[in-house]
């Protein structure tokens, strides 16, 4: 049974191997391609024009949107700048954002994040977020309305609306553009916008004309590339929402390519987008009207993701208004704010925003403990290495049974060796003495197995924390580690900089990684080597595979490993002693480096 123990142990690291391999591994240099995607992409622009769509397409047939406008410009652009000026545009100016609207389509098209930047360097570019139409990177957000005969020509994507006074968009100053039709209906739209990402869209219809009309308001969030690794296994990139009886709907890039159109049933409440990582831009429509929500992939002229919706008529009598108030958030995907907007402005499962996966019982505690910490502490990385020790407590119980099992059975080592001697020729007896040893010393075999499963789940919820929450995000340590959720930027290979060697991705084993390795060597030390050679091999090796895996993962998940091991080492050397069972780690090091004699001949 020891040897059973033993290959259960085995087993138990075995799948955390393959685990971290096929669904957590992923290349270290993806994130930085990601982030400058948008730079990469202007800097192409400048080399040869951008991309021209076709001419207006024509409605969809959900009910009446209005296709994209003609974005064929006089001259083509080859910078953001002169996208940006080929329009009028009222200034945006906020705490978090800067940009401008357009004011042709009333489009929100130029939205940067002031306190985000591409790279943790001081002077790195700011996010630009949402960009115009005629750039390839174009994402924008827009509302409008669908009209009829009686209600003559109704603001929609090519509309020039008026801004009246104040041009600046400020959350003290909201602007307000008007657009009067042929049919005797003036529209007045105001546009707030708050500290931090949400904009306040408030259209008011006033009919002055001599018969009742109606109309349908319209919101769509329209994007013309996509992330260069969207929708790995751990996260979502692509459309969302939440709407009606379907809740949280999550359609990647490729699904919606393939399946051109996903139409939900309609709803009265929710809302609706395309999300990244770490930003987002979303719809929250009117509860005051059902509407019918649309994901939709265009392939004519020119290729673009849509998430979208279309509400039922509002009746506007003849002299007199209605009104309609649409959200639209544009920004970074920070959890108080998400939550707040939830909370505060009663938006169903905003919350939904932020991929939490399916173990968000895990990962939504773990990330409040942590940022919980962080607010005492102020640096993330103390805040990982207290969260640790507060698991370690928490588990310290299941934790210390494990160990004190372990210490007994190798104070009972001596009578496990006679009896494999007694019955060597019958496993059966063999088998069942040891069952009878183990009983009778109240000892659990698999009990050495729970530190390792226990530490399984919480990798994984740190993991996501550290890869998803955008709190993580370039939140520097101490010492060469400026960005946790990146991994450790140095390597052993060229003497951790020291020498003038660009060395590959592959072979960058920083210090953090090797230390992780270091504690995971001596923890594994603490135990008698197990006297099956395959199961010595596996257990000598396994810190090495772990060294040159973690390599490529989060710096603040490395640290978070080497760490409980240092604890663990520190718990199962304490209870070993307590139990007056031997701990093998010097023996173990010492046969470790002793010359091996000779077999005989």
């Amino acid at each position: 049974m020891e040897n059973n123990r033993n290959f259960f142990i085995t087993i138990a690291l075995s799948v955390l191997i393959l685990t971290l391999w096929q669904v957590f591994y992923m290349n270290p240099r993806i994130e930085t391609q990601r982030e400058t995607a948008r730079i990469e992409a202007e800097r192409v622009a400048k080399e040869q024009p951008a991309a021209q769509p076709g001419a207006t397409t024509p409605a969809q047939p959900q009910g009446g949107i209005p296709g994209a406008p003609s974005a064929t410009p006089a001259a083509a652009v080859e910078t953001r700048t002169q996208a940006i000026d080929a329009s009028k545009r009222v200034a945006l100016d906020t705490p978090s954002l800067k940009g401008s609207i357009n004011l042709t389509g009333a489009r929100i098209d130029d939205v940067s994040l002031k306190g985000y930047r591409v790279t943790v360097e001081p002077n790195s570019p700011i996010i630009e977020l949402l960009n115009p139409q005629a750039l390839p990177s174009g994402f924008y957000g827009e509302v409008g309305f669908v009209g009829n005969e009686a209600t003559g020509i109704v603001p929609g994507p090519d509309t020039v609306w008026t801004v009246e006074g104040n041009a600046t968009l400020t959350p003290a100053t909201p602007v307000t553009l008007t657009y009067v039709n042929d049919k005797g209906l003036t529209f007045k739209r105001q546009i707030a916008v708050d500290h931090e990402y949400m904009f306040t869209i408030t259209d008011t219809v006033t009919n002055s004309g001599g018969a009742d009309v109606a109309l349908s308001n319209y919101g769509r969030i329209t994007r013309f590339d996509k992330p260069l690794h969207a929708s790995t296994y751990v996260l979502h990139e692509g459309l969302i929402g939440v709407t009606g009886t379907e809740g949280l709907q999550e359609i990647k890039y490729s699904t919606i390519e393939d399946e051109k159109q996903v139409l939900p049933g309609k709803s009265t409440d929710g809302w609706l987008g395309i999300t990244d990582k770490y930003w987002a831009a979303a719809l929250v429509p009117s509860g005051k009207q059902p509407f019918q929500p649309r994901y939709s992939y265009f392939d004519d002229g020119r290729p673009r993701y849509q998430s979208d919706y279309l509400t039922d008529p509002i009746t506007v009598p003849a002299g007199q208004s209605a009104t309609v108030e649409t959200l639209v958030f544009a920004g970074a995907k920070e959890v108080g704010v998400i939550n707040a907007y939830e909370k505060d402005r009663q938006i169903r499962q905003f919350e939904l925003l932020i991929d939490w996966g399916w173990f968000y019982f895990l990962t939504k505690p773990m990330f409040w403990l942590i940022d919980t910490l962080y607010k005492f502490l102020g640096n993330f990385g103390l805040a990982i290495l207290a969260t640790t020790v507060i698991v370690k407590a928490i588990f310290f119980p299941l934790a210390n049974k494990s160990y004190k099992s372990m210490a007994n059975m190798k104070k009972v080592q001596p009578k496990m060796l006679e009896i494999r001697e007694k019955y060597a020729d019958d496993k059966m007896k063999q088998q069942q003495a040891m069952m009878e040893l183990y009983k009778t010393e109240k000892i659990n075999p698999l009990a050495g197995c729970w530190p390792v499963l226990i530490q399984i789940p919480v990798f994984f919820a740190l993991y996501k924390v550290l890869y998803v929450t955008i709190e993580m995000r370039h939140a520097p340590f101490f010492g060469w580690i400026h960005d946790l959720a990146a991994p450790d930027p140095t390597s052993i290979f060229n003497l951790f900089g020291l020498l003038p060697w660009a060395v590959p991705a592959f072979l960058l084993i920083g210090v953090w990684p090797i230390i992780m390795g270091i504690t995971m060597f001596l923890q594994m030390r603490m135990n008698p080597t197990p006297p099956d050679p395959t199961q010595a091999m596996i257990f000598t090796w396994m810190p090495i595979i772990f060294t040159f895996m973690l390599a490529s993962f989060p710096a603040g998940l490395v640290i978070y490993w080497a760490w409980n091991n240092t604890l663990s080492i520190l718990q199962q050397g304490f209870i070993m002693k307590r139990q007056g069972a031997k701990i093998e780690l010097w023996d173990n090091l010492i046969a470790l480096f002793k010359k091996k004699p000779k077999p005989a001949e």
